[in-house]
């Protein structure tokens, strides 16, 4: 999958969210609660977990994600980026300001171990 590389080289904090809904309106945050606050290796290693996560055909479903990441600078002032995954349907779709057109609807293969090891990672988080 492929991440926005300035905005990952810029990135202080990564804020997990378990998503609660969809967005009312296009470009806003996915409702839900934080879960965790990644920074450091935390956050590096969230990073390029996502960055091999390999690609794959679109499933059907219907797009219900239930988590989400979102990427800070050390501002902290507006996400650079926000992710959301749903693995049922195997898409992630991202915006933010960081985020160009060509990536904001990618489809990833749920049954790798990279894609394992995130969801293990996100279900941890709420732990």
């Amino acid at each position: 999958m492929q991440l926005p590389a300035e905005a990952v080289a810029s990135t202080a904090l990564i804020e997990v969210v378990r998503i609660s809904a969809l967005p009312t309106e296009k470009g806003a945050p996915y409702p839900g609660r934080a879960v965790a606050h990644w920074t450091g290796s935390e956050a590096a290693k969230a990073l390029t977990l996502i960055e091999t996560l390999p690609d794959s055909e679109q499933h059907r479903c219907g797009f219900s994600p239930g988590w989400s990441v979102r990427a800070y600078e050390d501002s902290l002032d507006l996400a650079l980026f926000e992710a959301a995954f749903c693995f049922s349907c195997h898409e992630v779709r991202m915006h933010g300001t960081a985020v160009p057109a060509a990536l904001a609807t990618q489809f990833f293969d749920v049954d790798t171990p990279p894609a394992q090891a995130l969801l293990h990672l996100f279900r941890a988080a709420t732990a």
